[in-house]
C-alpha cells in the first residue's frame, strides 16, 4: 500500500469520525434541552394542579370577574392539552398572561388578600413560578448550547443533513413585553 493510499484513508477515517462525533454531540445536545423541558414540565403539572385550587378560593369574592377566570382556566387547559415543546411554550405563555391578569383583579379584593387560604395559594405559587423561572432559565441555556452547537463549525456542515435545526427559546410573547418592562406600580 502506498503512502498517499495510507494518508488518504487516515483523511477518510478522521473525517467519518469527525462526524459521527459531530452528530453525538447533537444528539448529546438535544436530549439535553428535552431534558431541560421535562423540568419545566414537573413545574407545570405542579402549577396547573393549583390553579384550579385558587380559582375556586377566589370565586366566591370575584362573582362579576368571571372573564378572569375563564380566561386563566381556558389557558391552563389549552397549556395541559399542548403536545410538543413549541405549543406548549406557547400556551404556558397565554397562561402567564391570563394568570397576570388574575393578580391584577385580584388586587381590588383586600377581604380576599388577607384569607389564609388565598395566601397560601399565593405563597405555593409564588414558589412554582420560581421553580419554573429557574427550570425555564436551564432549558433556555440548554436552547442555546444546541443552537450554538448547530452553527458552528464543523456542525454547521451536517446539522440540516442529519435534521438538527434552531429551535425556539422559553420567552415572553412580545406582546407581554411591554407590560414586563415597564416598573411596577406600588400603591400603599
Amino acid at each position: 500500500m502506498s503512502t498517499t493510499m495510507i494518508i488518504v484513508l487516515v483523511v477518510v477515517a478522521l473525517s467519518i469520525i469527525m462526524v459521527i462525533a459531530t452528530y453525538n454531540r447533537l444528539v448529546k445536545l438535544r436530549y439535553n434541552r428535552q431534558n431541560a423541558f421535562a423540568d419545566i414540565d414537573v413545574q407545570l403539572k405542579q402549577r396547573h394542579d393549583l390553579i384550579p385550587q385558587l380559582v375556586d378560593a377566589v370565586k366566591g369574592y370575584m362573582k362579576h370577574e368571571r372573564g378572569v377566570l375563564e380566561a386563566v382556566t381556558n389557558a391552563r387547559a389549552k397549556a395541559m392539552g399542548a403536545t410538543d415543546i413549541n405549543d406548549r411554550i406557547e400556551a404556558e405563555n397565554q397562561l402567564s398572561g391570563a394568570l397576570a391578569g388574575f393578580r391584577v383583579a385580584v388586587e381590588a379584593y383586600p377581604d380576599l388578600k388577607a384569607s389564609r387560604n388565598f395566601m397560601h395559594l399565593q405563597e405555593e405559587i409564588s414558589d412554582v413560578e420560581n421553580k419554573l423561572a429557574a427550570s425555564r432559565r436551564y432549558f433556555n441555556s440548554a436552547t442555546r448550547e444546541l443552537n450554538s452547537a448547530i452553527h458552528v463549525f464543523p456542525a454547521v456542515m451536517f446539522a440540516g443533513m442529519f435534521g438538527f435545526k434552531p429551535q425556539p427559546m422559553f420567552e415572553i410573547p412580545s406582546e407581554q413585553r411591554a407590560a414586563h418592562d415597564q416598573a411596577p406600580k406600588i400603591n400603599f
